[in-house]
């Protein structure tokens, strides 16, 4: 995040730069808390904010980012498959909840 950058910029941004899709920003889908204490795993720990948004794709082709092996789109069904982590699928659950309600609310 820039200084000064409001949130939802700088998550259209930070989506441009990594995936190299232009989209409107949407609904609020939910803020999550990650925290690790010091472990084997993570001898530091870390602790993770995270601000997830509907999106709705303008253009674009997928292109994975440095923190990425791949970007494409797929199927809900497909993302509930590939992803690992409960908080992510508790991001495509309710982002897709949310679009069946309406689609993207414009902020």
């Amino acid at each position: 995040m820039d200084r000064f950058e409001p949130i939802a910029q700088t998550a259209l941004r930070e989506l441009r730069e990594e995936t190299g899709i232009e989209a409107e920003l949407g609904a609020l889908i939910e803020v999550y808390e990650i925290m690790e204490p010091p472990s084997a795993a993570y001898p530091d720990g870390f602790h993770y904010v995270l601000i997830d948004y509907l999106a709705r794709w303008v253009s674009g082709e997928p292109v994975a980012g440095d923190d990425a092996d791949q970007a494409c789109f797929v199927t809900l069904e497909a993302a509930l498959d590939l992803v690992v982590e409960d908080d992510l699928k508790d991001v495509l659950l309710k982002s897709s909840a949310l679009r069946r309600r309406g689609g993207p609310i414009k902020l």
